[in-house]
């Protein structure tokens, strides 16, 4: 009887969903044509029937139909009907039909036939918010990825007019730096990887979870106030339009880095492989506080103490390894997976999507150089003198995970989404070089190991929500978002072994050369952000208008901590193999006595100006207006107010204690006005001004001293004041922030298949701009600073444009691109003037006026395409460059340091095949010019000299995705 009634149960259940299964889905999205907005309530039937639905709040709608051909009519009170033809729909599949337009019917010109395969190909919405947005604005929707194959955020978003990607990851905009560029998740600020970034690592997304990536150009009150060059967008999807499983497999050789004997690593852990550390580097000393940890001064010769016996527990716990080993290298790869779909309940549907992405990139680098050089005691030499050279090569490995799910629930009147993101990096790197130094006076060889390993997490969550009210006059948005992030480099390990001539005899190590160290990093930030939007629809003056107004709220916390001990071979024969100062026989106490043997001393202790606690607090409120004053002028005009403090617990230099005190304190208003003249249906001319703001970060307003032990240099806070040899202030330590006025001026033309034309002019004003400089006391130190003012002056062409106007045989090649120039003035401070003239050259005028540090003269962007739905073939070239551009200012006998031109070339074609195009094979070479990766010191009528110098290789590229369903 049970078991009939379980029967009974389980059929009642399945019976609707085995009937469902047997009729397929019909979904799509019915937009405005004029200015691209989703059309609420319009009637979507199938014709000659009353099977149908009606579009919700987003313009979505979903038609269960028994498999065949039909053809799908969209009607609406005052817009043309439009009729798609020859919509196949299968038994158990989900059909796509992206971005229904309807056009008012003015003129009562009837009904509009297209066919299916027209409608699918179509980028009409995304051109109609284009045009109608009060931003600069450009983009790539999901409609883009089906068709392109890009499997990326940062792949796909290189199409983008004026987008330049550093790395295959940063994204820059107009040329200007990450300082002035932002990217932001749903809407909302969210740390990176590297939390001192403005700017996401783009690669983390896959194309299968993101609804489409917005480049905001241009600010308006909405907007959070802290970019001036860009804004980039990632939406991610809430409602998948169709049942996705999707596994890929990737691979990427580059014959100068990969299956290389000669590669450099180290043994690490065993989780090394998933992107942390099992413990393998731990701090021997961190069972201890760090008042607790013995100094070497109070147990030198009582190696029998009770503090004698905890020092040599803590030595005798350091990992043993500080030499580099040479083995073979893999090459890159990855794997993915992403799944995602939407059910239709009763009156409200339910979205899901998931995605779960592995990397694998080691590199090798042969014959890396870094360089410091400087400018001549005497004025009458213009060449540049040596002060350190270091030469040698060095690998790296880095894993990469993003793992991300969301849930979307939208109702008729609301819609709720909860998204969560996990990302784990891990990346170890080892390298040899020979290191020279020359600097005035000092004069020897050494050869120098390097060991290092960083691990960073990041787990994000949002929940956000959409509501309208009283119809569709008002508009509720809100969302909330807390971060963890958290980085830790364990066990740096840094080895340098005096070596005179490089020829292996009389080994040496010593406070000149500079004694072994080992070094703990420790950063944990919190972060919360809240916003909530608030749109009135109304009418003036017979048009549509929108008065917006809301606020929000950042909050950030920062623990940053660094432990640093010297490693010093007292009375250890020292050899090349750095190993031996940690053989048993070599520690400490080495003698009976305890007089000798390798021991460490903890740099810091007592006091450790590299621990801090701070905290940012930032509040804002904005109000704004979009509305046509007079027939084709649109208006925007707005105001935000942001309250901003930042707080620092932690030492100074002279050993003070801050503790939560204020450093920074700003409330600003923020205007912004932009007027959109609609010169013809699709062609515009906007003008606009607004001001915005770029803040110091954490690490920069500090007190740290942090090292990049590969090159030798160092990042110093920039509270530290500077001086010179003759006691002047040329720094006083007092960090403000930037802000900057941008004038605008835009022509552009918008075409079909998203064929579009500008030219842009702009001007920025820049007040206390943050550039960094070389720090005069100490050298290899560079530092944050105010330096005076600057304006930048550019103008800008973008395009994109298919060729089937010089043949029809053309309609599948397109070309598109970019050409950004700038003149870039600062207006030196006082001090750095009277810096540049007191060592100049003889015969050298030095004016008041130079470069902006991070802007570049010139960007070329260009590509050209190959899309062809037929075969399914995909492709394209792509091309960019930047100007030389300063990017360390040059003070006291320290000169400007420049990056080179890199002249990136890359291609990459997609073949989708099988049934259903379920299979996807994507081939690329990049680099394919094989150009090095260079900067170089700059001085008057002087020969450039190596800052830095490597050689990326030139990679080639394999990918794989299967579509499970």
């Amino acid at each position: 009887m049970n078991n009939k009634f379980l029967i009974s149960v389980l059929l009642v259940l399945l019976l609707p969903a085995l009937s469902f299964a047997q009729k397929g889905i019909i979904r799509g999205t019915v937009t405005d044509a004029s200015n691209g907005e989703a059309l609420f309530g319009v009637n979507v039937v199938i014709e000659g029937t009353s099977i149908g639905a009606v579009t919700d709040f987003d313009g979505k709608f979903q038609i269960n139909a028994d498999p065949g051909t039909y053809n799908i009519q969209a009607s609406f009170v005052t817009y043309r009907t439009v009729t798609i033809e020859g919509v196949a729909v299968d038994a158990g599949e989900v059909k796509i039909i992206d971005n229904i337009s309807l056009a008012e019917d003015v003129e009562q010109l009837g009904e509009v036939v297209v066919t299916a395969k027209a409608i699918r190909s179509t980028e009409a919405a995304l051109l109609a918010v284009k045009r109608k947005s009060p931003n600069v604005l450009d983009g790539i929707s999901s409609a883009n990825f089906r068709k392109i194959g890009d499997s990326d955020a940062a792949s796909a978003v290189k199409r983008v007019p004026g987008i330049s990607v550093e790395g295959g990851k940063y994204v820059y905009i107009r040329g200007l730096g990450d300082r002035y560029t932002k990217s932001i998740l749903n809407g909302v600020d969210i740390p990176g990887l590297d939390p001192d970034r403005n700017s996401l690592q783009m690669d983390l997304f896959p194309t299968g979870i993101i609804d489409n990536i917005m480049v905001t150009k241009s600010f308006t009150a909405d907007l959070p106030a802290d970019f001036t060059g860009g804004m980039i967008n990632i939406d991610t999807k809430e409602f998948p339009e169709e049942p996705t499983f999707d596994i890929s497999i990737g691979g990427s050789f580059n014959p100068a880095m990969h299956f290389n004997s000669n590669y450099l690593t180290y043994k690490g852990g065993n989780t090394d492989f998933l992107g942390f550390d099992d413990g393998t580097r731990g701090n021997p000393a961190d069972k201890y506080s760090s008042n607790e940890i013995p100094l070497y001064g109070n147990v030198i010769g009582n190696p029998d103490s009770e503090e004698g016996q905890k020092f040599s527990s803590i030595l005798r716990d350091f990992n043993p390894t500080l030499d580099a080993m040479r083995q073979n290298s893999f090459m890159d790869y990855s794997a993915g997976l992403t799944f995602g779909n939407q059910k239709a309940l009763s009156g409200m549907t339910l979205g899901h999507s998931f995605s779960l992405n592995y990397k694998n990139n080691t590199k090798f680098y042969q014959d890396a150089e870094f360089g410091r050089f400087g400018l001549a005691n005497d004025r009458s030499v213009n060449e540049l003198e040596a002060r350190e050279t270091q030469i040698g090569d060095y690998g790296t490995n880095e894993v990469l995970i993003s793992a991300m799910g969301g849930l979307a629930l939208k109702t008729a009147n609301s819609k709720y989404k909860l998204n969560l993101l996990h990302l784990q990096n891990g990346e170890s790197k080892a390298g040899e070089f020979e290191y020279r130094n020359t600097d005035q006076g000092a004069n020897f060889d050494a050869r120098q190991e390097n060991l290092e390993y960083t691990q960073k997490g990041l787990t994000n969550i949002l929940l956000a929500g959409e509501h309208y009210i009283d119809g569709r006059d008002w508009r509720l948005e809100w969302k909330v978002s807390p971060t963890r992030s958290s980085i830790t480099d364990p066990d740096i390990r840094f080895t340098r072994i005096r070596d005179e001539g490089f020829n292996g005899e009389n080994l040496t190590i010593g406070s000149e050369s500079g004694y072994p160290e080992r070094i703990w990093r420790y950063l944990n930030e919190d972060n919360l952000a809240s916003k909530a939007d608030l749109t009135r629809t109304y009418k003036f003056n017979g048009e549509d208008a929108k008065f917006k107004f809301g606020g929000g709220n950042t909050f950030k916390r920062r623990d940053y901590k660094i432990e640093n001990y010297q490693i010093i071979p007292n009375g250890v024969e020292v050899t090349l193999n750095a190993n031996d100062m940690f053989e048993e026989e070599n520690l400490w106490p080495a003698d009976e006595n305890g007089f000798s043997g390798t021991r460490f001393e903890p740099q810091f202790v007592p006091n450790n100006t590299n621990q801090y606690d701070a905290s940012i607090n930032s509040s804002a409120a904005y109000a704004s207006n979009e509305f046509n004053p007079i027939e084709n002028l649109k208006t925007i005009i707005g105001v935000r107010a942001e309250y901003y403090t930042q707080n620092y617990t932690g030492l100074n230099q002279q050993g003070t204690l801050l503790d939560n005190e204020q450093v920074l304190e700003t409330l600003d208003l923020f205007p912004a006005a932009n007027l959109i003249y609609s010169i013809a249906e699709k062609q515009n001319l906007r003008v606009g001004y607004s001001r915005t703001t770029a803040r110091p970060s954490f690490k920069e307003a500090s007190f740290a001293e942090i090292l990049d032990p590969v090159s030798g240099r160092s990042f110093i806070g920039g509270f530290f004041p500077d001086e010179n040899a003759s006691g002047e202030i040329v720094w006083d330590g007092n960090l403000r922030p930037t802000y900057i006025d941008n004038f605008d001026l835009r022509w552009e033309l918008y075409q079909e298949r998203g064929q579009t034309f500008s030219l842009s002019g702009f001007y920025k004003k820049f007040t206390d701009p943050i550039e960094m400089v070389q720090y005069v006391q100490i050298a290899g130190f560079f530092q944050p600073r105010n330096v005076g003012s600057g304006e930048v002056v550019g103008a800008e062409a973008e395009f994109r444009k298919n060729l089937s106007f010089i043949t029809p045989a053309l309609e599948n090649l397109s070309l598109n691109g970019n050409v950004t120039i700038t003149q870039s003035k600062i207006e030196m401070a006082p001090n750095e003037f009277a810096s540049r003239s007191n060592n100049a050259r003889d015969g050298q005028e030095i004016e008041n006026t130079r470069e902006m540090a991070g802007q570049s003269p010139y960007i070329l962007n260009f590509g050209m395409s190959y899309t062809d739905f037929e075969t399914g073939i995909d492709g394209g070239l792509f091309y960019n460059v930047q100007g030389p551009t300063l990017i360390f200012v040059g003070i006291g006998n320290r000169s400007d340091i420049y990056s080179e031109p890199f002249h990136n070339l890359n291609f990459n074609m997609n073949k989708s095949f099988g049934a259903d195009d379920k299979m996807k094979l994507s081939i690329g070479v990049s680099n394919i010019l094989g150009d090095l990766r260079e900067e170089f010191f700059q001085g008057y009528q002087a020969q450039e000299q190596v800052f830095t110098r490597y050689n990326p290789g030139r990679a080639f590229n394999v990918g794989f995705t299967y579509k499970l369903r």
